[in-house]
């Protein structure tokens, strides 16, 4: 299976979810951590969802009632892989023109401080993005990052 493949996506979307910086500066600028919360919710929540909704119609006998439920719990059950779906998604697609520039920009920065990175990407995607975020939030002082915020 290719790095593209359809389980990929998924993997690489909890591996973005967990290398996103939840941070408030970035909160206006990109979807992300509406996405993160959602799908951490989801979860959390969307199994019990779907359990109940099966054994609420088995326990009271209703039988006409259990396809309806089962469709519920499909519906539950999806919710988090749809995150997952869209986080790989997104992790993989690369910066547009402005956001590439702010990558280069950050990664020059953060060379400056004396951090090692790994080598600089000619198409940046949003994980290496994540990633510079990340490394320029710990790096860096406030009065580096004002400039963007």
């Amino acid at each position: 299976m290719s790095e593209n493949g359809f389980l990929f996506r998924f993997r690489d979307g909890q591996t973005y979810m967990d290398s996103w910086p939840e941070r408030k500066e970035l909160a206006p600028m990109f979807p992300e951590q509406r996405v993160i919360k959602a799908t951490k919710f989801a979860v959390k929540v969307m199994p019990a969802v779907a359990v109940i909704s099966v054994l609420t119609q088995m326990v009271f006998n209703n039988i006409a009632g259990l396809p309806q439920a089962i469709i519920i719990a499909l519906f539950a059950i999806s919710m988090p892989l749809q995150g997952f779906w869209w986080l790989g998604n997104r992790a993989n697609t690369k910066l547009p023109p402005a956001l590439a520039s702010w990558y280069r920009e950050l990664y020059q920065k953060i060379i400056e401080s004396g951090a090692a990175l790994e080598p600089m990407k000619s198409q940046p995607r949003y994980k290496e993005l994540a990633n510079i975020l990340n490394k320029a939030f710990k790096q860096l002082d406030k009065t580096a990052l004002e400039r963007w915020f």
